[in-house]
């Protein structure tokens, strides 16, 4: 049988999703919770692979299981035995061929700023602090340059595994509510390090150090030295994962 999760995570402690020797991340977490609740080993196929210190709470997983259990209930128990950080939100049976990864038709991720003066200690695990005065003119601006489809090369590092750089945004906008600023970005798939080094660069336009014409260079495949820095980790969250049929309203969860 296959099932689909929607996991949530504070990414903070976490030295990312994907499983790595001698390190605490997620991937590693959940699926030694599955195989405890499941008495199997369980191999887990995740949407996006987030790097150390982002936050999920629409990350999707596949992964296959034999077990008497309904999926409600493997959601229940897992999360019951995984540490604070991270839950198992809801299980779900899907059709044996769906692969959480390879079926995503598009992901969405929440980039978080505290634009002002003073910090905000509640906001520290999940916001950056940005006291610098900002155009919101600018990064509106900014963010409706990168809707539509370009080549984001100089927004991921120099030496990667990526072969091809187009990616095909269809969300880009910031919004500003309550003190917080928070970049929306929607893309068919991202590339390591993409969001936090468009935020990076999107800064500099805010911040009058580069201009509008420059930034919309960039997005025609330029190198990555030549983009602005990569933002802190902590601000970034994957919010939703979206399949041409919705797993969540196709299977039963019972």
């Amino acid at each position: 049988m296959r099932f689909a999760g929607l996991v949530e995570y504070d990414g903070t402690d976490f030295s990312g999703w994907a499983r790595q020797p001698g390190r605490r991340t997620v991937e590693e977490t959940l699926s030694r919770a599955l195989s405890t609740i499941l008495r199997q080993p369980v191999r887990l196929t995740a949407a996006g692979r987030t790097d150390a210190g982002v936050h999920a709470r629409g990350q999707v997983v596949s992964f296959d299981a034999e077990t008497g259990l309904s999926p409600s209930l493997i959601a229940y128990k897992t999360s019951a035995v995984l540490p604070e950080d991270v839950a198992l939100r809801r299980c779900v049976r899907v059709p044996e061929g769906f692969d959480a990864r390879r079926d995503a038709v598009s992901r969405s991720y929440e980039y978080r700023i505290v634009n002002s003066s003073t910090r905000s200690p509640l906001e520290r695990r999940y916001a950056v602090h940005v006291p610098a005065v900002l155009d919101r003119g600018l990064l509106a601006e900014a963010a409706s340059l990168v809707r539509g489809t370009h080549d984001f090369r100089a927004f991921t590092p120099a030496k990667t595994y990526h072969v091809r750089f187009e990616r095909l945004i269809s969300e880009s906008r910031w919004e500003e509510r309550g003190g917080v600023l928070t970049y929306r970005i929607t893309a068919d798939a991202f590339m390591y390090n993409m969001v936090r080094s468009l935020v990076g660069t999107m800064l500099e336009v805010a911040r009058g150090r580069r201009s509008l014409r420059d930034f919309g260079r960039l997005l025609e495949g330029a190198e990555r030295s030549e983009a602005g820095p990569t933002a802190p980790a902590r601000g970034l969250t994957l919010v939703g994962v979206e399949y041409d049929e919705d797993p969540w309203e196709r299977s039963d969860d019972g």
